[in-house]
């Protein structure tokens, strides 16, 4: 059974096979996750991205991570050209990625909370989104080991840990009602949640 984690910080410093990248149908990466990557990864990512456009609403590719840690970025599309997103867009993105995981063959993957930066998204409905699709496509990829949940800021931390507590099979971690501890304010930390 792969480990799910929660991760207070920047996706960008995460060692992980492939992170994902919340983008747009022309997968321009200049704002939100997309900028962050671009600018610590470098302008190939973009390129890369960029000669593959367009790409449709809930669809993902794949390029190559620069010199970011990771081995790939898998941009998955889950804003549209008036950086509007819905559910269903955010779900089908999410499901996308973790196709385009399966068929890398990576073995940890880390996802940022998708549509909630400049699509406006409601942080507590993305993370019940995202985490749903997640653990429901995860027994259709085998390679993966490993899934983080990278969140900046308290708010989106506290919204995914709620939603992995309420999407947890019972009897695994997490699965109980009881408040988790509060990373510290500022701070980068994990907490692994099964």
């Amino acid at each position: 059974m792969a480990r799910i984690e929660l991760w207070n910080g920047d996706i960008c410093d995460l060692e992980v096979d492939a992170i994902v990248n919340a983008a747009n149908p022309s997968l321009w990466m200049a704002t939100g996750v997309g900028g962050a990557i671009k600018r610590a990864g470098g302008d190939a990512i973009e390129f890369a991205a960029v000669r593959q456009a367009p790409v449709p609403l809930g669809g993902a590719i794949v390029t190559p991570a620069g010199n970011l840690a990771a081995r790939v970025v898998i941009h998955a599309v889950s804003v549209d050209r008036d950086r509007r997103t819905s559910a269903v867009t955010i779900d089908g993105a999410v499901r996308s990625a973790m196709a385009r995981a399966r068929e890398a063959g990576v073995t940890s993957i880390a996802f940022p909370a998708l549509g909630t930066g400049v699509g406006g998204f409601p942080l507590d409905e993305a993370a019940i989104v995202t985490v749903r699709a997640v653990r429901e496509e995860l027994p259709a990829c085998p390679t993966i080991q490993h899934v983080i949940f990278a969140m900046r800021g308290a708010a989106a931390y506290h919204a995914f840990e709620a939603a992995l507590s309420a999407t947890a099979p019972t009897g695994e971690p997490g699965s109980s009602a009881t408040p988790a501890a509060t990373p510290p304010a500022g701070s980068q930390g994990a907490r692994s949640l099964a």
